[in-house]
């Protein structure tokens, strides 16, 4: 690698930074991250980053704020430090959901999340599956946007190697579903539905024939896990066969593990975007990104195209 990259990381998901390293056979660069006694983030450099092409893993996972503080402050101290240029590499990006008003008085986080790192000072932003493509357009430098779909539909593919039918759990996911339909082989199936709150969800009706044939509920996210749930109780009454979810983010927030236990669910496969409980495994299948991420990480670098990575 040419001398001027440089990869540091937060405290939010360490293995995954190290392993997109291996993947670039670099030692990680080095920084004290951790917590004054008060509580507040502490941050400092070890190691020169003047003239540098400088990136920071860091998933706006739980703890949501405190990474996110992190993050800001990591780039703050690259900025002052004189690298040349910063790359936020964010996995998952947190409010991505609340990304416009569903009612009155209230923010719109997600520009306040880009606002706040375009303000820390950082140059470009390489995410993953941002829950609305909007968000792009929240930014007013670089935003390169990969997608965990075509790496979950090859794992399964790979395992299982039968047509499915790729199910959306609303219409925003249409072209996701399509996407993994058109990679696994089979049919679609739509699921619509309204979203009361960011945590609520309400079937409706679905579009497609399942009677009988297995089926993937494709998503972006599990969160609460209410979404997939309802998807797959519908999906059951349908007459589907085996049942399974593949989603790029597996937030699993509050008893999301515990709905998905009890559901028609077979088996759930995600990626690595965020940290997954190693006594979850068996039930959660979990899919690298690390060698997707390396990739892009040099392709930036080397001023290449990224465009390659987005299918």
């Amino acid at each position: 690698m040419d001398g001027r990259l440089q990869v540091f990381s937060g405290t939010a998901h360490p293995q995954l930074a190290h392993d997109i390293m291996r993947m670039l056979d670099a030692p990680l660069g080095r920084a004290l991250v951790d917590q004054w006694r008060n509580g507040e983030t502490r941050i400092r450099l070890e190691e020169s980053v003047r003239g540098s092409d400088v990136f920071v893993i860091q998933p706006l996972c739980t703890p949501v704020n405190h990474n996110i503080m992190e993050l800001l402050l990591l780039i703050d101290a690259l900025k002052r430090a004189s690298a040349d240029r910063i790359t936020a590499v964010i996995p998952y990006f947190a409010y991505a959901r609340q990304e416009k008003k569903t009612t009155g008085r209230e923010p719109i986080s997600a520009k306040v999340v880009s606002n706040m790192l375009v303000t820390a000072g950082v140059d470009r932003v390489l995410a993953i599956d941002l829950h609305a493509p909007a968000i792009e357009g929240f930014f007013d430098i670089p935003v390169d946007h990969l997608r965990g779909t075509s790496l979950l539909a090859r794992r399964f593919h790979k395992e299982f190697d039968l047509p499915v039918v790729a199910v959306s759990p609303d219409s925003g996911g249409v072209t996701r579903a399509e996407n993994f339909r058109a990679l696994t082989g089979g049919s679609l199936a739509i699921i619509s539905k309204r979203r009361p709150s960011p945590d609520e969800t309400e079937v409706i009706e679905m579009v497609g024939n399942v009677d009988g044939q297995p089926c993937v509920i494709v998503d972006d996210m599990i969160s609460t896990g209410s979404t997939l749930v309802e998807a797959a109780e519908l999906l059951a009454k349908r007459g589907a066969g085996q049942i399974y979810a593949a989603a790029t983010h597996g937030v699993f927030a509050a008893d999301a593990f515990e709905r998905i236990e009890q559901s028609p669910i077979s088996r759930v496969i995600v990626t690595d975007s965020v940290p997954i409980p190693e006594s979850r495994r068996d039930m959660i299948e979990v899919v690298t990104i690390a060698p997707m991420l390396a990739e892009a990480i040099m392709r930036i670098h080397n001023d290449m195209s990224v465009s390659a990575l987005f299918s």
